[in-house]
C-alpha cells in the first residue's frame, strides 16, 4: 500500500525543498524538475511507500495542484513563519476547504521566526473555516526556535542539524505555555468527540493514544487543521511531520471511497519528445494495475516511474501507488477512471477558467498544420488551456492562467514538437451599429451578351434593439418583388452586415424590403442577392455608424485586506462597481462586483495580481455591447483597417 500526499503552497515557502528532506529521511535522493511544473518523488519512512507530489507555487499553475490533490490522502499546505505573510496562503487554504480533502499546516523556516507561534496561528485562522490547532509548541533560545513540545505526548525535542532531534525535558520556563497550549488543543478536538469532552469536564487526563486516534479521525473527517512547525534547510521537524502523516493521513481505500469508488486518478499529462505521452496516475484499486490491464475502457500501455528524463520500467502499481503510463492515449488529466470507463469527478473538481487570451501563431507558415495538432494535444493534457480558432481574424487564440502558463507552452511547442511560435494580444471582440434611418434605392444591373442580371429594390436600414442583433422584413405590395426572390434578398443584406463601414460585423440594424422592380428574364436570385447586399451595405455607410465595445460583468474573489486596492484598479479601466459582498464559503475573503469593457480584460489578470499580491481571481461573463466614441473609438477602427488590409 502506498499513501500518497500532495504539497501546495505559495511561491518560496520552501516547498521542495520540504520534499526533498521527507525522501532524505530515509535516504531517497528526489529528483529535480522545472520550477512551473508538477514533481512526483516516490520514497518509504519506517517501511511504508510514500509519493508525494510537489505543486509550483504560482497561481497560474494551480490547476497542477487542483489535479493533485484530486487523487491525493491528504494535503500539506507549506507557509511562512511571518504573520504578515498569511494571506499568501490565503487562495492556498481556500483551495484545499473548496475540495474537502483532509488538510493540515506545515510552518517552514521557523527558525527564522520571530512572531510568537499563536500570532502564526490567529493570521492562518483568519482564512479558514475551519479550526486551525497548533500542535507544537516551540522552544527558543532568545530569538531563535530551537525544539518542539509535543502537545500531545508532553514530550520535548531539542533539534539538531541534518540529524534527528534530541528528546529533553520540557524546559521548566515552558511548562506553563505547554500546559496553556494542551489545553487549547484538548478543547478544539473536544468540540468533534463526545467522549473527550466529558474526560474534560469530569477533569480526567484523557489517554495519550486516544487523543492520537482523535486527532487522526478529525483530520479524516476534515473538521480540523492540524499545524506543525519546523525548517526544510536543516531538516528540523520533518520526521515529526511525517510520522503524523503516517498515522493520521487517510488510507487509499478511504480516498477510494470518497471518490465514489473509482479505479484510479490521473493527476498530470505531459507529452514527451521520443517517448509520446505519458499520464501519471494512481492506482486506487486494492488489485493493483499491471501494464495491459483495463482502466478507462481500454488497455493501459507500459508503466514505468513517474520521474526522470528515462524513467524506468515497472512491473505495477501496488493500492495507492504511483506511476507513469505510455502509449495510453485515452487517459487524460484530472480524470477518474474504473476499468470499464471514466467516473464521475466530485462536484468540487471544475478546472480553473482561462485569465489572459493571446493569439499565437507559428513563425514559419510551414508549421500551421503542426501547431494545430499540438495544441490539440495540449490541451487535451491540461484542463486549464482552452484552444479556440477566431472566425473574424482567423487567428489561434489560447486561454491561458498568465504570461508564465503561456511561456511553457511555448516552450513545449518548441522542445517537443519542434513549432517556434509567436505570440501578441488578442483584441477584444468589437461590433459596430447605425445610429438613425436610412432609406436606399438600389440597383444591380449586369448586360454582357446573353442573360443579364437585373434586380432593383428599396430598402430601409434602421436601428434595431440593443442586442437584437439582424433583422430583415418585408412590406411588398403588388408583386414588384416577386416572393420567390425575397429570401435572396434576406441573405444578400445579412452578408452586408458582416463587415460594416467601421471594418466590424455589424448588429442590432433592422432591413426591411419595401419596393423594387424585376425583369421577367434577366432577374434572378443571384441578382436580388448582390443587390440586397449592395443596398444595405450603402445604406450601412449613410446610417452614421458607431462603434460598440463588449462589456462584461466581472466577479473578483480576493482577501479582504486587498478589496479597498480593487476600487482604484476598476476605474482606472473606465469600470463601474456594482457592489460587493463576504465570500460565504472562504474565511476572509471578499467578492467585487463590476461592469468593465473587454479592452480591460487583456491585463486584468496581471493588474489584479499587483494589486493582491498574486492571490486574486476573477471570473468574466459577457454583458452587453455599449456604444465607443472619441479618440479611443478612433484608434481601434484605425488599427482594424491596418488589419484588414494586409489580410
Amino acid at each position: 500500500m502506498t499513501r500518497c500526499v500532495a504539497v501546495i503552497g505559495p511561491s518560496a515557502v520552501g516547498k521542495s525543498e520540504l520534499t526533498d528532506r521527507m525522501a532524505m529521511l530515509e535516504g531517497t535522493r528526489a529528483v529535480s524538475a522545472a520550477p512551473d511544473d508538477l514533481r512526483c518523488v516516490n520514497m518509504n519512512f519506517l517501511g511504508e511507500a510514500w509519493s508525494v507530489l510537489d505543486c509550483p507555487g504560482s497561481q497560474e499553475f494551480a490547476q497542477s495542484a487542483l489535479d493533485a490533490i484530486l487523487c491525493a490522502d491528504a494535503v500539506v499546505i507549506v507557509v511562512s513563519p511571518d504573520p504578515a505573510h498569511a494571506v499568501l496562503a490565503a487562495s492556498w487554504i481556500r483551495l484545499a476547504e473548496s475540495c474537502d480533502v483532509p488538510h493540515l499546516v506545515f510552518v517552514n523556516r521557523m527558525d527564522e521566526c520571530r512572531a510568537r507561534a499563536r500570532d502564526v496561528m490567529a493570521a492562518l485562522q483568519a482564512y479558514s473555516t475551519k479550526p486551525v490547532i497548533l500542535r507544537q509548541v516551540p522552544i527558543r533560545a532568545g530569538e531563535s526556535v530551537v525544539g518542539a513540545v509535543d502537545l500531545v505526548s508532553e514530550r520535548a525535542w531539542k533539534y539538531r542539524d541534518d540529524a534527528p532531534s534530541e528528546l529533553i525535558e520540557i524546559p521548566d520556563e515552558l511548562r506553563d505555555r505547554q500546559a496553556e497550549g494542551r489545553e487549547e488543543l484538548l478543547e478544539s478536538l473536544s468540540e468533534h468527540d463526545d467522549w473527550l469532552l466529558e474526560e474534560i469536564i469530569e477533569d480526567r487526563v484523557p489517554a495519550t493514544g486516544a487523543i492520537y486516534g482523535i486527532c487522526a479521525r478529525t483530520l479524516a473527517e476534515n473538521r480540523t487543521v492540524p499545524a506543525f512547525f519546523g525548517s526544510a534547510a536543516s531538516g528540523s521537524g520533518i520526521r515529526r511531520l511525517m510520522k503524523a502523516l503516517r498515522h493520521e493521513t487517510p488510507s487509499p481505500a478511504e480516498t477510494r471511497a470518497r471518490l465514489g469508488g473509482a479505479s484510479a486518478a490521473a493527476f498530470m499529462c505531459r507529452t514527451r519528445k521520443h517517448l509520446g505521452k505519458l499520464v501519471w496516475l494512481r492506482n486506487l484499486s486494492e488489485d493493483g494495475l499491471r501494464s495491459g490491464g483495463m482502466l478507462g475502457g481500454s488497455a493501459v500501455g507500459g508503466l514505468v516511474e513517474p520521474f526522470g528524463e528515462r524513467p524506468t520500467a515497472v512491473d505495477g502499481l501496488d493500492a495507492g501507488g504511483v506511476g507513469s503510463a505510455v502509449k495510453s492515449e485515452h487517459m487524460n488529466a484530472g480524470k477518474l477512471y474504473t476499468a470499464a470507463g471514466t467516473a464521475e469527478s466530485p462536484d468540487w473538481y471544475r478546472p480553473f477558467a482561462p485569465l489572459w487570451n493571446r493569439a499565437i501563431s507559428a513563425l514559419n507558415e510551414r508549421d500551421d498544420a503542426k501547431l494545430s495538432e499540438a495544441l490539440h494535444k495540449l490541451e487535451a493534457e491540461d484542463p486549464s488551456l482552452t484552444v479556440t480558432h477566431d472566425q473574424e481574424s482567423g487567428t489561434i487564440v489560447l486561454g491561458t492562467q498568465g504570461g508564465q502558463h503561456l511561456r511553457r507552452i511555448q516552450r513545449t511547442l518548441a522542445d517537443v514538437f519542434g513549432v517556434q511560435t509567436g505570440e501578441e494580444p488578442f483584441t477584444a471582440t468589437y461590433r459596430e451599429t447605425i445610429s438613425r434611418k436610412v432609406d436606399v434605392h438600389f440597383r444591380h444591373k449586369k448586360q454582357s451578351g446573353g442573360a443579364g442580371q437585373f434586380a432593383d429594390v428599396k430598402l430601409t436600414v434602421e436601428p434595431g434593439p440593443r442586442g437584437s442583433g439582424f433583422a430583415f422584413t418585408e412590406t411588398i405590395h403588388g408583386g414588384s418583388v416577386p416572393k420567390n426572390y425575397i429570401p435572396a434578398v434576406n441573405n444578400g443584406a445579412e452578408e452586408a452586415t458582416v463587415r460594416g463601414p467601421l471594418g466590424f460585423p455589424v448588429i442590432d440594424v433592422v432591413v426591411n424590403l419595401y419596393d423594387g422592380q424585376h425583369h421577367s428574364v434577366d432577374s434572378s436570385d443571384m441578382a436580388f442577392r448582390i443587390a440586397g447586399r449592395g443596398g444595405v451595405a450603402e445604406g450601412l455607410g449613410k446610417a452614421q455608424p458607431v462603434l460598440l465595445e463588449p462589456i462584461y460583468e466581472v466577479r473578483f474573489r480576493a482577501p479582504s485586506v486587498f478589496t479597498g486596492a480593487l476600487n482604484p484598479m476598476i476605474s482606472s479601466q473606465r469600470g463601474q462597481i456594482l457592489g460587493f459582498d463576504r465570500e460565504a464559503d472562504a474565511e476572509g475573503w471578499d467578492e467585487v462586483r463590476a461592469m468593465l469593457p473587454g479592452s480591460a480584460l487583456e491585463n486584468l489578470i496581471n493588474n489584479l495580481r499587483s494589486a493582491t499580491q498574486g492571490v486574486g481571481r476573477y471570473e468574466a461573463e459577457f454583458a452587453h455591447f455599449q456604444e465607443l466614441y472619441g479618440r479611443e473609438a478612433e484608434d481601434i477602427v484605425a488599427k482594424r483597417a491596418e488589419q484588414n488590409a494586409r489580410r
